[in-house]
């Protein structure tokens, strides 16, 4: 059991307050390049954790950027991410007062604001993630887009289609799966490819800590800028814990196995949360691939329980302890996973999955080399939707069932203002509908 590295979530621990320097630590301004011809102007959609992280990462990379345009629904949050990374790119970031957009179509705005070319970072929620990705490919800006990435097949469908518009416009676009894109990880499971550990059987995905918090209501605060506040509790903006939480560890295994599930069954619910949202608080999703094999995706976010977070993939031969929340991935021979039995570990460089991603990125825009990871994320997200459709209704879910499925989960967001309901509204009683398995339909 090792401690995870700092993740983006981790970057702003709310819109109302700003995080001191710590997250911002090893981030060094490059030198303000505002003149050149070559830079890249960076519009940052959705300025919580994750899109200041994202950005943070975008201006540390090499070549001359600058941080052009911003939007999100709250000032605040906006305001505060502003400050954060001016204190340390002062001299790369250009985003005045009339480039600061504010509400839902302040992403138009935003991208619309760059030239050709230029780069925009979409992480606002995932359920507003395809309507973004399809206006950015639309405008030809090349696009860095936060898991998850939809919420419902609908959703995936879309994703999917601009990936495709945009192989065709010659842009590039990468996901936020960043354990790709960590070489500790990429060396360990290229030895498994290689056969150290023996022909895969089985995997185990675990994403198991304490619980996933509700912030509080503010006075007059309208029922959308609640939900949009606390996100990551309302299945249509987020899509589930299984969906936003697990999908890094449940990509990593299908990346050991190299395919993708072909039906899901599970289940999950709700026993000692309490606040008022959307939210299980335990899943348990099984997989199958089609050669058999299975993969089981454990989530619980609850106080003084076993905490996991990695994968546990079984070979023929040995085993391995990897993934997300594993910085030092390590594989062995059997299933005694004893250091007297470890017969790898990486030796390499320490490596920042985070940042390696946009170097990678930004250096494809510059030298304009393929990159487009929108498939991948796209099955990625797919796999983890079928997870959270089986917890949520109990049945065995195909790919096929899935990937065809017609329910949406936020019908019309696009039409959505600050006054709408959004489609999951409290009762008299302040309770949120929750997901019934054996009566939720979701297929």
């Amino acid at each position: 059991m090792q401690q995870t590295p700092t993740t983006r979530r981790e970057f702003l621990k709310n819109s109302g307050k700003v995080v001191a320097g710590a997250a911002l630590v090893g981030a060094v301004a490059s030198p303000g390049y505002a003149a050149e011809s070559n830079t890249i102007k960076i519009a940052l959609i959705g300025c919580g954790g994750r899109g200041t992280g994202a950005a943070v990462n975008a201006l540390s990379t090499k070549g001359p950027t600058k941080l052009w345009a911003m939007a999100d629904y709250f000032d605040t949050r906006l305001g505060n991410s502003l400050n954060c990374l001016t204190e340390k790119f002062q001299k790369q970031i250009d985003v005045t007062p009339d480039r600061r957009f504010i509400g839902l179509d302040g992403y138009k705005k935003a991208i619309d604001s760059l030239d050709k070319g230029d780069l925009v970072i979409l992480a606002t929620p995932p359920g507003f993630r395809p309507i973004h990705l399809e206006y950015a490919v639309q405008k030809g800006v090349n696009v860095f887009m936060e898991k998850s990435f939809a919420v419902d097949a609908p959703g995936i469908r879309r994703v999917r289609k601009a990936g495709q518009e945009a192989a065709k416009k010659n842009l590039k676009i990468a996901g936020g799966l960043m354990s790709r894109h960590y070489k500790p990880l990429e060396e360990a499971i290229g030895q498994i490819h290689e056969g150290l550990i023996g022909n895969v059987t089985t995997c185990w995905a675990y994403r198991m800590h304490g619980p996933v918090g509700v912030s509080a209501r503010q006075p007059g605060m309208k029922e959308l800028a609640y939900q949009i506040t606390n996100y990551s509790s309302f299945t249509w903006l987020n899509g589930s814990f299984i969906v936003d939480w697990l999908i890094h560890n449940i990509d990593v295994c299908c990346w050991v196995k190299n395919a993708w599930p072909v039906s899901v069954q599970g289940m999950g619910g709700r026993q000692v949360r309490t606040d008022a949202d959307q939210l299980f608080d335990h899943y348990f999703a099984e997989y199958t691939f089609a050669d058999g094999s299975r993969l089981a995706a454990q989530g619980r976010h609850i106080n003084n329980c076993f905490d996991f977070f990695g994968d546990v993939i079984h070979g023929a031969k040995g085993s391995g302890v990897l993934g997300e929340g594993i910085p030092k991935p390590r594989l062995f021979k059997g299933y005694d996973q004893t250091s007297e039995n470890m017969i790898w570990q990486y030796k390499g460089p320490n490596c920042d999955a985070y940042q390696n991603e946009h170097d990678l990125l930004f250096d494809a825009i510059r030298n304009d080399k393929p990159y487009n990871e929108t498939e991948r994320c796209a099955n990625t997200c797919l796999a983890a939707i079928m997870g959270r459709m089986a917890c949520e209704s109990g049945r065995l879910i195909t790919l096929e069932e899935a990937q065809n499925s017609t329910i949406e989960l936020a019908p019309g967001l696009e039409s959505y203002t600050p006054d709408s309901n959004p489609p999951a509204m409290p009762d008299a009683n302040g309770h949120y509908p929750i997901a019934m398995p054996g009566k939720t339909k979701v297929v």
